[in-house]
């Protein structure tokens, strides 16, 4: 059973159904960083976990085309941590937060047998709402970055090995100057959290459409889940336009398919939830 998409479809929002929900000129969102579903204690450090867990909710966000700007935080802490434990997880938090110029506004703090961060975030819109339904037929797909290496970094740790502080395991790289400037030629978005097949058949159903790949996408590609790379969608007419705000922001662009009609279906599983 799909878990997700049930709790989903017990609530009867219209807001539901994006990275975050876009009511007025606001964006909010919010995000579960649990120990042992998303990580383990001697994976990362406590700093490391503070900032990611900051950083993948400042992604959905980012691929609304809104500006992260205030937090509130959920921590559910082991009982048995200690001052020195919990100043080097905030200090991670505290870190992620100053790169992107967001105010911790206030939260709960409760004590646990598992260390677990709620985050919700408020943003503010940098320009038009970019959202998964905006997908049209012709459009050419797309995602930044180069994507797999979550994935690998995963499995290097269940197998006991260890990672350096640069993975994107454990330090996902967000995007952002590359898509506010971008966002006006896009028709769709979504981060890649779940596993590019996961997250397009999510872009796909969202839009009414199906996708038509140029290119054979390996296995690894389609399930590497937590790159928070940029997954979207633009018509060709503005191709050049959207590679030469690539080509600015230092950023790899990969254009691996056009939408269609139809519907998609992937059938590769992500590596998590």
């Amino acid at each position: 059973m799909d878990k997700e998409n049930f709790t989903i479809g017990c609530f009867d929002s219209k807001f539901i159904g994006d990275d975050g929900a876009a009511i007025g000129r606001q964006v909010f969102s919010k995000d579960l960083f649990a120990q042992n579903s998303h990580f383990k204690l001697g994976w990362l450090d406590l700093e490391q976990i503070g900032y990611k867990a900051m950083i993948v909710n400042f992604s959905d966000c980012v691929v609304m085309n809104a500006r992260p700007k205030f937090a509130l935080l959920g921590l559910s802490l082991p009982r048995n941590f200690t001052r020195a434990q919990i100043t080097e997880l905030t200090r991670g938090i505290k870190k992620a937060c100053d790169e992107f110029g967001v105010q911790v506004i206030g939260g709960d703090t409760i004590g646990s047998d598992a260390l677990n961060l709620s985050v919700s975030i408020v943003g503010e819109l940098a320009g038009k709402v970019v959202r998964r339904s905006g997908a049209k037929k012709g459009d050419i797909v797309a995602h930044t970055g180069r994507l797999g290496g979550s994935l690998k970094g995963l499995r290097a740790l269940q197998n006991g090995g260890q990672l350096g502080a640069n993975s994107r395991f454990v330090k996902p790289v967000l995007r952002e100057r590359f898509f506010y400037a971008a966002a006006k030629f896009i028709n769709a978005a979504m981060d890649v959290s779940d596993g590019l097949g996961t997250d397009l058949t999510k872009l796909c159903a969202a839009s009414g459409c199906g996708v038509k790949f140029s290119q054979k996408l390996s296995q690894m590609q389609l399930k590497s889940g937590e790159e928070y790379e940029i997954l979207f969608t633009f018509s060709p007419r503005h191709a050049a336009r959207v590679k030469n705000e690539a080509k600015k922001a230092r950023v790899r662009l990969n254009l691996i398919g056009k939408i269609t009609k139809g519907r998609y279906k992937n059938h590769a599983r992500g590596h998590h939830f």
